[in-house]
C-alpha cells in the first residue's frame, strides 16, 4: 500500500483594486502562496494574461517544480552511488499549446541538467542516473504531457582550470 504524504498551501488573492472583478481589466491577478513557516510567494497570472512579469506566475512554478524534484532525486541517487558533485544547474522550460476558446494545456517541458563530478568519477553512470531519477520523481510521473531530460556530465571538479564534457542523453517519461 502506498505511503501517503500531504502537502497544504494557502492562497490569498491580493489583486482587488476596489471593484473586485466588475470587469476583466478591473482586477490584479496578484495572490500569495502561504506555508505556515515559511516565507510568502508573490504570485500571478502569465503576463499573457494580465499578470505582473515580477511575480511567479503557475505556469512557471509547474516548471520549476518539475526542474527542482528531478535535481533532489539525482543528488539523491548520486550521493547513492557514489558519485559526487560539485555544482548543478538547470534551464528548464514548458510550451503551453492554447486553444481557441482560451483553454490550454501543457505540450510538454524539457529539463536540460548541467551537473559537475569529480574527474575521477565516472561520467557515463553520473548521465545514466538521470534516467533513474526521472523514473523516481514525484512530479513528473504525476503529469499527462511529457517530460524530457537532456542532461549534460562535467567533469570539472579536481582539475582546476579545465572541464571535460561528459555523456548527453535524452530521457523521456
Amino acid at each position: 500500500m502506498p505511503k501517503p504524504h500531504h502537502s497544504a498551501t494557502t492562497l490569498t488573492w491580493t489583486g482587488n483594486t476596489g471593484t473586485g472583478t466588475s470587469g476583466y481589466r478591473a482586477y490584479r491577478r496578484d495572490h500569495e502562496l502561504a506555508v505556515p513557516g515559511k516565507p510568502v510567494l508573490a504570485a500571478t497570472s502569465d503576463p499573457a494574461f494580465r499578470g505582473d512579469p515580477a511575480r511567479w506566475n503557475p505556469e512557471e512554478r509547474l516548471v520549476a517544480s518539475l526542474s527542482s524534484c528531478h535535481m533532489l532525486w539525482y543528488l539523491h541517487l548520486a550521493s547513492e552511488a557514489g558519485i559526487v558533485l560539485s555544482a548543478y544547474t538547470d534551464a528548464a522550460s514548458g510550451t503551453m499549446a492554447e486553444e481557441p476558446g482560451g483553454e490550454g494545456q501543457f505540450a510538454e517541458v524539457v529539463l536540460r541538467p548541467v551537473a559537475s563530478i569529480r574527474a575521477t568519477d565516472d561520467g557515463t553512470r553520473a548521465t545514466a542516473l538521470h534516467h533513474a531519477a526521472h523514473e523516481q520523481c514525484f512530479i513528473p510521473r504525476s503529469v499527462n504531457f511529457p517530460v524530457r531530460v537532456g542532461p549534460r556530465v562535467e567533469r570539472a571538479w579536481g582539475r582546476p582550470g579545465r572541464r571535460q564534457r561528459g555523456g548527453r542523453s535524452r530521457v523521456t517519461s
